[in-house]
């Protein structure tokens, strides 16, 4: 624990020297969200990103939305703990078919989650994230056939909520969303009867039909504080955990483990560590950097999507 506190303290004094802020999302590590300035979903931490008076973003979470701070601050510094934290809907994803695709069929809007590489983006007319898909969408004229990108439950569920039948969705998938199975929510159903269900949007179809209630991380986590129900069933990365049991620590909160590592965590959220958090701080790298052109292009999509409240 001696250790522990010392590295944070290390953390602390580096932040201040480097005139930093710390983002980190709601997956990762409870020790990482601790020292955070801000802990949220990928549009909270879009939007804080731009709204600080510093030199350098250390974002804590994947390497895409390192990338969505830099467009959105092509002046600061963004770096991350590791290079190598991913997403396996932006590794579903490739540029080269999304060029291709614009290329054969103008006509069609392209809106791109979040979770996509900013080369996607830059091809993209405007992003979403699971917060506010639908209301994306729906700001979209509806004569207008439309290509979602890159998760196909999310697009499925979007689909679902606008009505809209002109959708072509993507066929990536979240790692960790998309392989909890039904039988175990139902398993976890059984064992806790008077548990509500709350749910994201990445997650099957057969998932999403016994929710209670469907958002995005921030909007789980709100849910779940507001209502008066005591026990609950959270089919998403358990590192929401921190903050459920912070913000409403007389509450049960339950977690049902995915099919790829019969557990419920991101492994690309957990590559980060308060070691590599460190080391960033200390040598500002890994840092992101990006072409003058693709921050430009990225820019666009992404200033429509924080323009839709």
């Amino acid at each position: 624990m001696l250790a522990v506190t010392s590295l944070a303290d290390e953390i602390l004094e580096l932040k201040k020297e480097r005139r930093a802020i710390l983002l980190a999302h709601h997956y990762q590590e409870a020790e990482i969200q601790e020292l955070a300035d801000v802990v949220g979903d990928s549009l909270e931490l879009a939007r804080k990103a731009r709204d600080f008076e510093g030199d350098v973003i250390a974002f804590c979470g994947v390497w895409f939305m390192a990338e969505t701070a830099k467009v959105l601050n092509p002046k600061r510094i963004v770096v991350v703990p590791d290079r190598e934290a991913s997403c396996s809907l932006v590794e579903s994803c490739p540029v080269e078919p999304i060029r291709e695709f614009r290329l054969k069929h103008p006509e069609y809007a392209i809106v791109s989650y979040i979770n996509t590489s900013i080369e996607v983006k830059a091809e993209s007319d405007i992003l979403c994230t699971s917060r506010n898909a639908v209301k994306v969408v729906n700001s979209i004229p509806a004569d207008r056939p439309v290509l979602f990108l890159p998760d196909s439950n999310l697009g499925n569920y979007v689909r679902k909520e606008t009505g809209r039948e002109n959708m072509k969705i993507w066929q990536g998938t979240c790692i960790v969303h998309a392989t909890f199975p039904a039988r175990r929510l139902a398993q976890a159903k059984a064992e806790h009867p008077e548990a509500l269900v709350v749910a994201h949007p990445e997650c099957p179809e057969s998932v999403l039909a016994m929710a209670d209630f469907i958002g995005s991380t921030s909007a789980l986590i709100e849910y779940c504080v507001a209502s008066p129900a005591q026990e609950f069933i959270v089919m998403t990365e358990s590192g929401v955990n921190y903050s459920l049991t912070r913000l409403a620590p007389e509450k049960r909160f339950y977690y049902v483990a995915n099919e790829n590592c019969n557990c419920s965590e991101c492994p690309y959220m957990k590559l980060n560590t308060l070691e590599k958090l460190r080391d960033c701080l200390r040598t500002l790298e890994p840092r992101v950097e990006l072409s003058e052109d693709v921050m430009r292009r990225a820019l666009l999509p992404m200033e429509r999507m924080l323009a839709i409240k």
